[in-house]
């Protein structure tokens, strides 16, 4: 995506890749696919724009986080298929690591708990099950990197002196960074027997000492600096100008992610979500944030769409929810990998409880909508109990806002306004506005506060009784998901 000076959008072009679904619990991408199709979108959003890379002041990358690439730095071959941040075969790792206690040296140095969700255990599982990575690791043959840093990797030479970085948010994610003195720490780095020498150098999200240039034999055609780098949900935050401790966003994707800014303060979680850097520009101090991260919501209705085929086209789901009044007492609670935030269960698995006769495709439709907003409400309640504060209105954003019916139930879930700003794709924009501050494109974040504009609100249509009486029911559909998988035998 192309934005100008006012936050606008100028040109984009955007195209799948392919999931690899090799077993149950597994979830892969092809490092290869991603480059080649990031250099397609690259050049359809340029050819679209009639622009040029003289035209271009800077180039920003927002990525998938967690997902995990290990590559040859000298080939540029990756090592093994990208781990996907939703993979779970890591389960076993995680479960040891709190069976001996390293659990709280996880959570009090990296904010995080031992989950399969992180990149550190995915690093581990390559480095031992992948015949001779962890030897060309000793030979300074296999490097790591999420998909910020293949990207860049990529963008900037590649094997002729490609630059080889992270910044804090994606580094955040792995369970190998310390929070306090944003570095990889040695300890963590035992903990899963990870060598520092495969780690990228970590750096502000944007930064007035470029990271690299793109190359003019690359998909941009000429050299523009590479200088703004933040995880997804990161770049969301920034994107919808939440700038200010107590401000918080909510994308809607794949997956579900709240951030509330808590400031340059470190707030541990004592509800279930994890404390993350949300973004560092330039020599100021981290802002942080906390985030709760929901695994399977716009996933749930791709898997109505190519597993059970009850619908053509994600968007086909409004019209089919729309068909019946309520959930018709059906809720359905998608966690194929297990649930994440607020409840970090590894052994549920979904369920789909409350059906009779009388339910059809619609019941099910609107209760897949539903699902993503109760968990977004479990969320939305851990993080009043960490911060102590309450929302007043929630700004959302990602692909999914443009369905109005699951807005609608969103508010009346919540019981808040929910409000949709005129450029969803904050999480791109985001990244823009990362590396339009690091050549001075905007002066300030105040600048880009200017940028941010409503789109549409919706007010909560629900009472109180009604509101409580459905998350009673989804309480009683998620108890029922859980202790599905049997640790002992698994």
């Amino acid at each position: 995506m192309v934005f100008d000076h006012a936050g606008r959008e100028v040109a984009r072009h955007q195209l799948a890749h392919a999931q690899i679904l090799p077993q149950a619990g597994w979830v892969e991408h092809d490092p290869v696919d991603i480059y080649q199709r990031t250099c397609e979108a690259i050049e359809g959003a340029l050819s679209q724009g009639n622009l040029t890379a003289q035209d271009l002041s800077a180039v920003g990358i927002t990525n998938q986080r967690e997902t995990t690439v290990v590559w040859n730095p000298k080939t540029g071959e990756p090592l093994y298929n990208a781990i996907v941040w939703q993979d779970t075969r890591t389960d076993r790792i995680m479960r040891q690591l709190e069976q001996s206690g390293a659990g709280e040296t996880i959570r009090r140095k990296a904010g995080l708990p031992p989950a399969t969700y992180f990149s550190g255990g995915k690093i581990q599982w390559i480095l031992e099950c992948v015949d001779g990575v962890r030897a060309a690791a000793r030979r300074g043959e296999a490097i790591f990197g999420n998909i910020d840093t293949w990207l860049i990797w990529n963008l900037s030479g590649g094997i002729k002196g490609g630059a080889h970085i992270t910044d804090v948010s994606n580094a955040s994610r792995t369970m190998l960074f310390n929070l306090e003195t944003l570095d990889w720490d040695d300890e963590l780095l035992g903990l899963f027997n990870i060598p520092r020498s495969m780690l990228p150098a970590i750096r502000p999200s944007s930064d007035t000492n470029f990271y690299g240039l793109t190359q003019p034999g690359g998909p941009f055609k000429g050299e523009v600096p590479l200088c703004a780098d933040l995880g997804d949900q990161q770049a969301a935050t920034v994107g919808q100008v939440c700038f200010l401790p107590g401000e918080a966003k909510n994308t809607y994707g794949t997956g579900n992610f709240m951030l509330l800014n808590t400031g340059t303060n470190i707030v541990p979680s004592h509800a279930g979500l994890l404390t993350t850097v949300c973004y560092q520009f330039g020599g100021a101090p981290p802002v942080y944030a906390l985030e709760g991260s929901v695994a399977v919501t716009g996933s749930a209705v791709q898997w109505l769409r190519d597993q059970l085929g009850i619908i053509k086209h994600a968007r086909d789901i409004e019209a089919l929810a729309n068909t019946v009044p309520d959930n018709g007492g059906v809720y359905f609670v998608p966690a194929f990998s297990g649930l994440y935030a607020p409840y970090w269960r590894a052994d549920a698995r979904g369920c789909i409880v409350g059906l009779s006769r009388f339910n059809d495709r619609g019941h099910l439709a609107r209760a897949t909508l539903e699902a993503i907003c109760y968990q977004t409400r479990d969320v939305l309640e851990a993080m009043v109990k960490d911060s102590g504060v309450s929302l007043e209105v929630l700004k959302v954003d990602g692909g999914a806002t443009v369905n109005e019916t699951l807005m609608q139930l969103q508010a009346d879930i919540l019981g808040v306004p929910v409000v949709r700003p005129v450029v969803s794709e904050t999480t791109a924009l985001g990244a823009a506005y990362a590396a339009g501050l690091a050549v001075g494109f905007w002066r300030d974040v105040e600048e880009m506060r200017l940028n941010w504009r409503a789109d549409k609100q919706w007010e909560p249509r629900w009472n109180a009784d009604k509101r409580e009486a459905g998350h009673a029911g989804w309480q009683k559909a998620i108890e029922r998901t859980l202790n599905w998988i049997d640790v002992e035998t698994r």
